[in-house]
Parts: C-alpha cells; sequence; structure tokens
C-alpha cells in the first residue's frame, strides 16, 4: 500500500505534550512547535516568567498551552505537575525532556584538572542532566503512558555525547548516559506501546553558552570559530530546527515504528572529521 506524506501524518491533534524545559531557548521553540501542530502543550519549568511568556505565545498563534511551575530533580514536584496536566489538559501522551546543562563547576581548564574536580560538582552535572533531565520525568510520566500503552518520549542529549569535548567532561559524560538510558528504556518499554528516542542537537547559541561563543561586542570567541569550523555547514543551528525533529518523534503516524534512536540535528559536526 503506498505510504502517504500528507500533513495528518505530522497532525497531533488530540495529543498532550509535556515540555520540562520548556522555560529555555529550545525547549521552548519545541513546545511552539508541538502547538502548532495541533498539540495540547503544558510547559513545565522553573521560571515562572520565562513559562508564562512563552505559554501566552503559543495562545497568541492559535495554540493551547499552560505554564505549570516544576522542578525536574524534586519529585514530589513533578508528581504534583503530573496530576495538575493530567486534570487541565488530559493524560500526557507527549514528553520532551529539556531540561540540562552544564554546571561550571564542573568545567575543565589548566587550573581545575579532571584529577582535581570537584566531586559535588560531578555529581551536580549528573543530576542535572542524567537524573532531572531524564529518569525522573520519564518514571513520573512514563508510568502513566505504560498503563494507557501509548506515548513517546524525547530526551535531549549533545554532540557532547558522542566525542567529549574539551572542558566539559562532566556534562559529556552525563549525556552520553541519557542516551543509554534511553535506549534502555525504548527497549524495555516498547511492548507496552511506549516509544523512547532522543535528539542530538549541535551547537545553538542559548543563554547558558552565549559568553562562550561570543566576546562582549558579538564577534565569535576562538571557542566558536573552532565549533563553526568543526560543522560542516558552517554556522550555527536555530532553535526553530528543532521542531520538525521534535514532531517527527512526536508523531505515532509519522515514526510509530521509530524507538531507541539519536536523531542528530547538529548541521554535520559530528560528521566532519579531516
Amino acid at each position: 500500500m503506498p505510504v502517504s506524506l500528507s500533513s495528518k501524518r505530522f497532525d497531533l491533534q488530540g495529543e498532550v505534550a509535556v515540555v520540562i524545559g520548556g522555560t529555555g531557548g529550545l525547549g521552548g521553540a519545541m513546545a511552539e512547535g508541538l502547538a502548532q501542530a495541533g498539540a495540547k502543550v503544558a510547559i513545565l519549568g522553573r521560571n515562572k516568567e520565562r513559562g508564562e511568556t512563552r505559554a501566552e505565545k503559543i495562545l497568541k498563534a492559535g495554540g493551547y498551552a499552560v505554564f505549570i511551575s516544576a522542578d525536574a530533580l524534586d519529585l514530589k514536584s513533578l508528581e504534583h505537575a503530573e496530576q495538575k496536566v493530567d486534570k487541565e489538559l488530559g493524560s500526557t501522551t507527549i514528553l520532551v525532556n529539556a531540561a540540562g546543562g552544564n554546571q561550571p563547576a564542573a568545567t575543565v581548564t589548566s587550573e581545575n584538572p579532571v584529577a582535581t574536580l570537584s566531586l559535588v560538582a560531578w555529581k551536580e552535572n549528573f543530576d542535572l542532566n542524567l537524573v532531572g533531565g531524564a529518569l525522573l520525568p520519564c518514571q513520573i510520566f512514563g508510568v502513566g503512558m505504560l498503563k494507557r500503552k501509548k506515548g513517546s518520549i524525547i530526551n535531549i542529549a549533545s554532540v557532547a555525547a558522542h566525542i567529549p569535548l574539551s572542558k566539559v567532561v562532566a556534562y559529556s559524560a552525563a549525556k552520553a548516559a541519557v542516551i543509554s538510558l534511553s535506549q534502555f528504556l525504548s527497549r524495555e518499554w516498547a511492548p507496552h506501546g511506549v516509544r523512547v528516542n532522543t535528539i542530538t542537537p549541535g551547537f545553538f547559541p542559548a543563554d547558558q553558552n552565549k559568553k562562550l561563543l561570543f566576546k562582549e561586542d558579538g564577534t565569535p570567541t576562538d571557542r566558536a570559530k573552532s565549533i563553526l569550523g568543526h560543522t560542516s555547514m558552517a554556522r550555527f543551528g536555530e532553535p526553530e530546527e528543532l521542531v520538525g525533529a521534535a514532531v517527527f518523534l512526536a508523531s505515532s503516524m509519522a515514526s510509530g515504528f521509530v524507538t531507541g534512536i539519536d536523531l542528530r540535528v547538529d548541521g554535520g559536526f559530528l560528521s566532519q572529521t579531516i
């Protein structure tokens, strides 16, 4: 039977999407994209102002979104948020885990080598990116998906998970663990109708890395020049360029037989070599 490539395959009408970290640039763009595709969206995060601003933007564009305050590292906070989503929007069918980032104290330099790296900073990176960035939300929201035998979970990884980047060893290791956990869950939950995949973004300028990428006058730093020289498309990504990947993985019509994959949106960063 011929495969239809109609827009219906990417129609998320009737779906309820939770985007943890939707208060940030990348998570927020994906939240907007899921709403544009028809999903009701719950934006979860700690920054009320950013969350409500993003939800309001979605509403003005004709979508449906609410902000729910939640801490991805607090089990009770996530449980409360899950109950609130269920009450206000309906049962969660899509979960995007976009919370994460590098803790500066774990940045490796000549003055702070791996051999003397603070164990506290190391654990903070794993808590933020692995525990709060994937494990706890999957546990809390995944239970309902398993019961209903329907769901798509999208965890956000990083190019650093594939090739450890200089300076961010703890972040790289934590994001590699996110991919490993996602693949394990994809195997365990596939028989119960729940798909688990990851998206690996390349370099997207955001609040957390702008100081590393740009000088005060807006010109690129040496690190930024190195990144662009290693990116086949020779530019940084735009947050909106993650939307297609998120909608594809969220849609059971578009990717119903897709689970356990890592979808790279990196401008060719991981394909570049000498």
